[in-house]
């Protein structure tokens, strides 16, 4: 196997394994549950029980911990587009860049 090459992300990955709530907007807005690998500002990578394609458009949600906020936990809800597929057993790993994210108020 090759040696792995030089980073090239400019923008800091987060190892976070966080619980996400997922619709296709493209399908419906059908929703699944899946959990996180890493988070960036500009990404996501995830694990779903379902099939993904390559450019699907995705709306998700989750709650990043007090360890990232550095203060209480914070709701985020954000749109992409899937941008890579990796089957993975069972779940298939999924690589979204962020197109727009809010945060959600918790009222």
């Amino acid at each position: 196997m090759g040696q792995p090459g030089p980073e090239k992300r400019s923008i800091r990955r987060v190892p976070l394994d966080l619980p996400i709530s997922v619709k296709f907007v493209d399908n419906g807005k059908r929703e699944v549950a899946g959990h996180t690998r890493d988070v960036s500002a500009r990404g996501v990578f995830m694990y779903l029980d379902t099939e993904v394609r390559v450019g699907a458009a995705i709306e998700f949600v989750m709650t990043l911990p007090r360890e990232i906020t550095l203060s209480e936990p914070v709701r985020v809800r954000c749109s992409g587009i899937v941008r890579r597929v990796e089957k993975t057993g069972r779940e298939q790993g999924v690589a979204v860049s962020i197109n727009k994210y809010d945060f959600i108020d918790e009222e």
